[in-house]
Formats: C-alpha cells, sequence, structure tokens
C-alpha cells in the first residue's frame, strides 16, 4: 500500500511503524489523542477509486491523517461496494489496533453508509454494523462517519 499525507508527500515506513512514530511524538507534545479510520469510494465509469484514511484527532487541538488510494477496474453492486469500503477500513483497524490498545488510543470504524432506508447505501447498514461491532471496535455511521463521509471523500 501506498500511504501519503494529506500534502502529497508519502510515507516511506511501513504504516505500522510510520502510525506508532506518530503516536509516540504527539503523545510526547502532550496530545490526547483518538484514531478515526473509514474508506469511501467513486466511480467513474468501469473504474472505481478507494481512499481509506487513519484520521488522527488531538483532543482540542485539530487533527491530521493519513490516506491510501487504490484504483481497481470492475463493475460492482452497490452494496458489495460498501462491504468492501468496510473490510479495507476493517484490515487496516486489525493491523493497528494493538497500537492503540497498548498506547491507549481510543478507535473508531467509520463507514459511509446512511442509517436512513432510502438510500441506497443503506442495503449493506447491517452487514457492515455487524462486522466492525464483530470485530470489537466502535462504529459510525453517517452523519457521525466523518472519516469516510469527509475526509476519505474529499481524498
Amino acid at each position: 500500500m501506498n500511504w501519503r499525507k494529506l500534502d502529497g508527500s508519502r510515507i516511506l515506513l511501513p504504516i505500522k511503524e510510520a502510525v506508532e512514530l506518530t503516536i509516540k511524538k504527539e503523545k510526547e507534545a502532550g496530545h490526547n489523542l483518538r484514531i478515526c479510520i473509514g474508506t469511501d469510494s467513486q466511480v467513474r465509469g468501469k473504474n472505481i477509486t478507494f481512499a481509506t484514511v487513519i484520521v488522527f484527532l488531538r483532543e482540542g487541538k485539530g487533527g491530521f491523517m493519513f490516506i491510501n488510494s487504490e484504483t481497481v477496474v470492475t463493475k460492482m453492486e452497490i452494496r458489495k461496494r460498501m462491504i468492501d469500503e468496510v473490510t479495507k477500513s476493517v484490515i487496516i483497524a486489525y493491523e493497528l489496533s494493538d497500537l492503540f490498545t497498548e498506547y491507549k488510543i481510543p478507535l473508531e470504524v467509520h463507514v459511509d453508509i446512511n442509517p436512513d432506508a432510502t438510500f441506497k447505501s443503506n442495503v449493506a447498514l447491517k452487514e457492515a454494523m455487524g462486522y466492525i461491532k464483530g470485530m470489537g471496535y466502535e462504529f459510525k455511521a453517517k452523519p457521525f462517519a466523518f472519516a469516510s463521509s469527509s475526509c476519505a471523500d474529499k481524498v
């Protein structure tokens, strides 16, 4: 995976190492952190671009994020695309979860799924919620899922 910062600079370390260094730096600076992980996707013709973000929130002092983008060429139903978004977020959360436990940092997994049944993305809500909660993570959907619906959506 090719991770980068919002300014476009590449993260050359393995993501787990980069996240741990970031946590240590932020803790040394006296910041209380909360981490939110989310993925969003956009369809353009036969291309689907997935953007996954790791958002570091400094309590009362803003935040920043690490970003990974990936494009696949395929046709996909909305339900599968939503579950693929969730899977990408859960994979990263799982890879990093021991760090969050070690440093006592709360983790939320955000999904770009609308709880309102009139929206197409809602077809995957129960499945996504069960997947995330079953993995032991805090689940957030729209309108509280800013990591996926705002941060990942922008990139």
